[in-house]
């Protein structure tokens, strides 16, 4: 995966933001490449966000980490009992995340943080559907963001995709012998446009995923 050149318009974003930097990470060297999912390979639940961010996964190699969006989701997660502690600001930090797994559904640092169909489609079809086939576990997709709900509905759900929302519900699909994930939950996503104008409060990101960790169990 890290080594995914397919499609040309992230790869070039991508490495150009790994050299150009912000000037606040001048002296680091960027990762600059696909980003990999992450966490409990056991894990009964997905947290599945939309792509890296351009000086946050972009740069340190590990989804939702080294960025404001992240600071929110794992003080979330450790207050739920899914992180070890409440930061994640490089790889080898330290972090450890039990019984869930994080993603994305663009591997690579979108121009304005918009991929294409073509991009979301080919992700999928190459790197989403066949990372988390791997996690014979899951039980509980949780969506951050309404494109990620649309994904999450597309690989796992059947039939019309129900409405996006924050607290949403969908029951999914699950195989022949009673494998998948059995529920799509909604977020809004843990962006600073949601976090700093108070759409997304602490006790809403905390609710949604003790009801994660219900349907999980």
């Amino acid at each position: 995966m890290v080594r995914c050149d397919a499609c040309p318009r992230l790869v070039a974003w991508r490495e150009r933001i790994a050299v150009e930097k912000r000037a606040a990470f001048a002296d680091e060297t960027y990762w600059g490449r696909p980003v990999p999912g992450w966490g409990d390979p056991s894990a009964r639940v997905l947290v599945l966000g939309l792509a890296p961010a351009a000086h946050g996964g972009n740069r340190t190699g590990r989804v939702f980490t080294g960025d404001r969006s992240g600071d929110w989701l794992f003080a979330a997660l450790h207050r739920a009992g899914y992180a070890n502690q409440p930061t994640s600001v490089a790889v080898g930090d330290g972090l450890e995340l039990s019984d869930l797994w994080i993603s994305a559904a663009v591997r690579c640092a979108p121009p304005d943080n918009k991929p294409t169909t073509e991009e979301f489609d080919r992700c999928e079809e190459m790197w989403l559907r066949p990372e988390v086939a791997l996690l014979g576990g899951l039980r509980v997709v949780m969506a951050l963001g309404s494109l990620a709900w649309r994904v999450g509905w597309r690989v796992w759900g059947s039939g019309p995709r129900p409405a996006f929302g924050h607290g949403a519900e969908a029951r999914l699909r699950i195989d022949d012998g009673g494998n998948g994930p059995a529920w799509l939950v909604g977020s809004y996503h843990v962006s600073q446009q949601n976090t700093f104008t108070g759409r997304l409060t602490e006790p809403m990101l905390d609710a949604v995923l003790a009801r994660c960790r219900a349907l999980s169990a």
